[in-house]
């Protein structure tokens, strides 16, 4: 089944813990630190695979986890890294927050591969914090955190050209008279349900991608039927063929027709009037007027003529006309850029700088409680603690961080020290 849609979580792995251990050797009485590193978390990797032309197979499965990073070792042994999860989208499929709806990445163009989520770095161990003062350190550096999302997946078809118009106007008759696609080809309504994409082929290696959108109604716009289904296709699409049955065989007047559909384009994005149109005027071969009766083509180039936009008389057919529009379409779409649109990416996934960087509580001889660690250190180097909003967002630093709760942990009481690089506080609950 074709699906152009989905949601699912994705999650980075975790950098592994560094390790706490020191050398302890026969006849080597005084080991220094020798606990080694975490292993690196791995990746969320998103790659376009040119096989696949839909999102269904996200409707098995919700949820990406990649790997943990391994914990380090005692003998400064380095733990694994995490291995990176690659998930294959079709070209086209672009990625956003489902939070915010910011555009993540776009894996369209030259961008067939892109890392959306990075796994935590490895923390390191006790050896790296050995220093002349602290020759002893009893902490490590805990791994990164993962970084988790919940993302919405959209694929939006690239093609050069975007059929649209109301459904049974033979759109789908069309695009497999002039390319290589075979739609499903029947005198009924909403035949066509997934978009259809033809290569149209001049020889030479010159040619453009045709897409069959599905048939159009009014309200499509505000989601009416399958309309943002099938709105979101001609987005990236450089010129638009409006097919227009002119012979009027399901009893509709086709100036109404081509006004109706571009207002339910105008609704969508005022964007997609922009592009440029061509009107083909197809199922000539079935008009028939009466006497004092006005041609429908005649018709439909006097009520566009202002509008600069070329009108072409076709039958998918018989193949009436196919040829002089396909001639249009290879002459426009040289004078228009030949880039893909591409979606700018607009998310940043925020991380707390201090968030990772260990820190110890312990209680001294002196029966005070000492709190150290680079993260402490980080804190207080940006800190002011002699005005009250600084001293209150330290506080709120040693609440957040559980800081507090281990000193409650260890039994800290009303009125005893806590010392921190230099600064010594009386607790107080």
């Amino acid at each position: 089944m074709f699906a152009d849609h989905a949601r699912i979580f994705i999650k980075s792995g975790k950098g592994g813990d560094g390790h706490v251990s020191f050398r302890r050797e026969k006849f080597v009485a005084n080991g220094g630190p020798d606990g080694g590193d975490g292993g690196r978390g791995g990746d969320i990797i998103f790659q376009v695979e040119k096989g696949l032309n839909t999102l269904g197979d996200f409707r098995h499965q919700r949820k990406y986890l990649a790997q943990d990073g391994e914990q380090g070792g005692k003998r400064r042994m380095h733990g694994a890294d995490g291995e990176d999860l690659v998930i294959k989208v079709p070209e086209g499929t672009i990625i956003r927050d489902e939070a915010s709806g910011k555009v993540i990445a776009d894996m369209s163009g030259d961008n067939m591969r892109q890392v959306v989520l990075t796994g935590g770095k490895g923390g390191v161990g006790n050896m790296h914090f050995a220093t002349s003062t602290m020759q002893i350190p009893k902490y490590a550096k805990p791994g990164g955190e993962a970084k988790e999302l919940w993302v919405t997946l959209e694929l939006k078809v690239i093609a050069d050209v975007g059929l649209v118009g109301f459904p049974n106007v033979g759109k789908s008759t069309l695009i497999s008279a002039v390319s290589n696609a075979r739609p499903k080809v029947a005198n009924y309504h909403f035949t066509t349900l997934n978009p259809v994409l033809g290569v149209v082929d001049f020889g030479g290696g010159e040619g453009f991608v045709m897409a069959d959108i599905p048939g159009l109604i009014e309200g499509a716009s505000e989601g009416v039927g399958l309309g943002h289904e099938f709105l979101r296709h001609i987005d990236r699409c450089k010129l638009l063929l409006h097919v227009v049955d002119a012979a009027g065989t399901e009893g509709r007047d086709p100036v109404e027709d081509i006004r109706a559909i571009n207002q339910e384009l105008e609704k969508y994005d005022a964007g997609l009037l922009q592009k440029p149109q061509i009107i083909v005027c197809n199922k000539c071969d079935a008009i028939y007027t009466e006497e004092g009766q006005e041609d429908p083509i005649l018709r439909i180039r006097r009520e566009f003529k202002t509008e600069n936009t070329p009108v072409f008389a076709i039958s998918a057919v018989t193949g009436e006309g196919t040829k002089e529009l396909l001639k249009c379409i290879q002459e426009k779409l040289a004078a228009l850029p030949r880039e893909v649109k591409i979606y700018e990416p607009e998310f940043e996934y925020e991380v707390d700088s201090t968030a990772n960087l260990p820190y110890t509580v312990e209680v001294n001889e002196e029966n005070e409680f000492v709190v150290e660690g680079p993260r402490i250190e980080k804190m207080l180097g940006y800190t002011n603690l002699d005005s009250e909003k600084g001293f209150q967002f330290f506080q709120k630093f040693l609440k957040d961080a559980g800081i507090l709760q281990k000193l409650e942990e260890l039994g800290i009481q009303d009125g005893d020290t806590v010392r921190m690089y230099g600064h010594s506080f009386d607790y107080y609950k």
